[in-house]
């Protein structure tokens, strides 16, 4: 089968026989070991779990939405019998998790089966995809650029033909980011919609989990087999399951999309922009619209996101500090030294712009905005050209990603191929709730080929 077969395709393969879960777990495997020593995606592989579910599924029903499907997650989720790495050399010394967590369960009860762990920025701060104790994650279309972060294995997984579907965690931009750079469909739920109790957390308040696909398809059918309330997340929502896959062939008329200016242009390189603007009339999108005061936003999650990650490492800072990436660290460090006044105020600005967004969304259905300001930057770069000015790298690669997380909007992020030959991802932002919307959306755009995953010759 063709390594770059989508779950969707696997799943009807292995339900109609023309496949076995077997064979399509033992090629998974055999590409991981040919190919990971160069991507460097994943820092477990679970071989002989994945074998023996394979093989019971072989020996039973493969009536499973996702039969067969071979899938990895993020290192900060639980996987039965491994230490919860969170890409951090500290928790290396962390008891093996007792149990999977609920969303690999759940993936697993849909047919999938798991076959690995994935690198990822330490502690989930980073979008870079580079990790000081595992070494850098690299980018499937040039082995010398970046994947992406912080859930740089997984882009890498999936964009280079490992695994169809992978599972991330997104506080700031770490799905949507790695699924621009490696040129994938990346979706972030709305903040409460995936339970995230069996994972190592990062800013409690802005946390998200969910996947990266090949395709729009195969993003739904793991949204909906990952759905449901969970008490033990106390971020959890409590709301009826939504599936979405019954709804994606159901075009966009009506809708009213629009394309945001402002912000989300300033600083963009003209690959994004061009990517922005071949979406927009793609959909035929003629409305520009300005998110008021979205620096502000992104300055307020900054804030948020290093003054809880702080409090959440400060005892690991006391004690070995040495055992962080450095980076990570003075990071951390700085935020636990931010005034109490100005995490207040974050806070009340966080409501006041969810406001003035919902607000938005009663006259529109979806905004278009970059998901990374260029593509993948070279390992090691430190800094980039933003808006006329040499910028630090870091910090910066998430500006149009931030804003959104911020108050937890579902976005979709579709890939599109630049003149370069290196993907680049636009965002399709909908309202709280929304994910069918957005799906439909991206679902449309990748039918017509203005957006869709590119591969890599590997």
């Amino acid at each position: 089968m063709n390594p770059f077969a989508t779950a969707t395709e696997i799943a009807a393969a292995v339900r109609d026989g023309r496949t076995s879960a077997s064979a399509v777990i033992d090629a998974c495997l055999t590409r991981i070991e040919r190919l990971n020593p160069a991507l460097n995606a994943f820092t477990a592989v679970t071989a002989e779990r994945a074998r023996a579910r394979a093989a019971a599924l072989d020996a039973g029903a493969k009536t499973g939405p996702l039969a067969g499907v071979p899938f990895a997650v993020k290192n900060l989720i639980d996987i039965a019998g491994l230490p919860t790495l969170a890409g951090s050399k500290i928790n290396r010394d962390h008891p093996p998790a007792a149990a999977d967590s609920p969303l690999v369960t759940r993936l697993e009860a849909a047919g999938a089966i798991l076959v690995g762990a994935l690198n990822m920025g330490e502690y989930a701060y980073d979008f870079t995809g580079e990790n000081a104790h595992e070494g850098p994650s690299r980018n499937p279309h040039d082995l010398m650029r970046m994947s992406g972060g912080s859930s740089g294995g997984s882009g890498s997984a999936v964009g280079g033909g490992l695994v169809p579907l992978a599972l991330g965690s997104d506080t700031n931009g770490s799905i949507r980011v790695p699924s621009s750079f490696c040129g994938l469909f990346g979706l972030k739920p709305t903040y409460g919609r995936l339970t995230r109790a069996g994972s190592f957390p990062f800013v409690s308040s802005l946390d998200h989990l969910g996947p990266l696909a090949l395709s729009v398809a195969d993003l739904a059918l793991s949204y909906d087999a990952m759905q449901g309330y969970d008490r033990h997340d106390p971020g959890c929502a409590d709301r009826p399951v939504d599936l979405v896959s019954g709804g994606l062939e159901s075009g966009i008329g009506g809708l009213r999309i629009v394309s945001a200016g402002g912000y989300f242009r300033a600083g963009a390189s003209p690959e994004a922009l061009a990517a922005l603007d071949g979406i927009a009339a793609a959909l035929g999108v003629t409305e520009t619209v300005t998110i008021p005061e979205a620096q502000r936003a992104r300055s307020a999650a900054y804030i948020i996101t290093t003054t809880e990650g702080a409090a959440l490492h400060l005892d690991r800072l006391r004690t070995r500090p040495d055992d962080f990436d450095p980076d990570v660290r003075d990071r951390l460090i700085a935020g636990a030294l931010v005034p109490a006044a100005a995490l207040v105020q974050a806070q009340k600005f966080r409501r006041w712009f969810c406001q003035q967004m919902l607000r938005l969304f009663d006259r529109v259905d979806a905004i278009l905005a970059p998901a990374t300001p260029c593509v993948a930057p070279l390992i090691g770069q430190k800094t980039f050209v933003l808006d006329g000015k040499e910028m630090p790298l870091r910090p910066n690669i998430g500006i149009y990603t931030q804003p959104i997380s911020f108050i937890g909007l579902p976005v979709v992020a579709v890939p599109v191929a630049t003149a370069s030959g290196l993907p680049i991802g636009v965002q399709v932002i909908t309202a709280p709730w929304r994910e069918d919307m957005a799906l439909r959306i991206a679902r449309h755009l990748e039918a017509g080929g203005a957006a869709r995953t590119l591969q890599p010759d590997l």
